[in-house]
């Protein structure tokens, strides 16, 4: 009898555990939007002179504020954590609204990380203090920007410019704190997992899609 106990607790409680864990992620496929349809950027600057648009690119999305250099570390957190893991993701970029006047300073953040990260999907963009109010209202997010108007929270929106989050009360989630590395290590990594896995599915089943198109 002990024996079968034992051979229970080492063999067949891990496989059980395994498999309800499995099912509790592979369930939960998609992460809920928080504001549907965001507008899109308006014709601004970017350090790089590229032109910035929301459409078709999933997005991490901050708001850097005036005091940029102050917060240097939480784009640090945010490189090592998110950026370095998901940079080559062909669909994915990062950016930073700014106002106008900051370019000097956002300069010296990309520098600062050259040295060690392929910082070509970092993106400063330049607007003015209204146009960044304007923008960020039309996020609908119950937080606030600072009288800098910066924050230290990053966004997730989707290719078809929907803010995604968690609605649930008891974890509701609009945004992700790159103060906190384990908030990014944590919640972010997972959520961003999920934007990541819809997708790929859904590339694979246009893929499969268009094989039975050509049969």
């Amino acid at each position: 009898m002990k024996k079968n106990i034992v051979l229970f607790v080492l063999f067949v409680l891990p496989i059980v555990a395994y498999l309800f864990f499995a099912s509790g992620v592979n369930s939960f496929t998609t992460l809920p939007v928080i504001t549907p349809k965001v507008a899109d950027f308006g014709n601004w600057n970017s350090l790089n002179g590229k032109k910035i648009s929301l459409d078709k690119k999933i997005t991490v999305l901050g708001f850097a504020g005036t005091n940029i250099l102050e917060n240097r570390g939480n784009y640090f957190n945010l490189n090592e954590k998110i950026y370095k893991r998901y940079n080559g993701f062909e669909d994915l970029q990062f950016v930073v609204l700014c106002p106008i006047g900051t370019e000097k300073e956002a300069q010296k953040i990309v520098d600062a990380l050259s040295p060690f990260t392929d910082v070509k999907n970092w993106n400063f963009v330049f607007a003015s203090k209204e146009d960044i109010q304007s923008f960020y209202d039309g996020l609908h997010l119950k937080e606030k920007l600072n009288e800098n108007l910066g924050t230290s929270n990053v966004y997730i929106i989707d290719k078809e410019r929907n803010l995604r989050g968690r609605k649930d009360q008891k974890e509701y989630k609009e945004g992700y704190d790159t103060f906190h590395p384990s908030e990014l290590s944590n919640e972010m990594l997972d959520d961003f997992k999920i934007i990541l896995y819809e997708y790929r599915a859904a590339l694979k089943k246009n893929h499969n899609a268009t094989k039975q198109l050509l049969k």
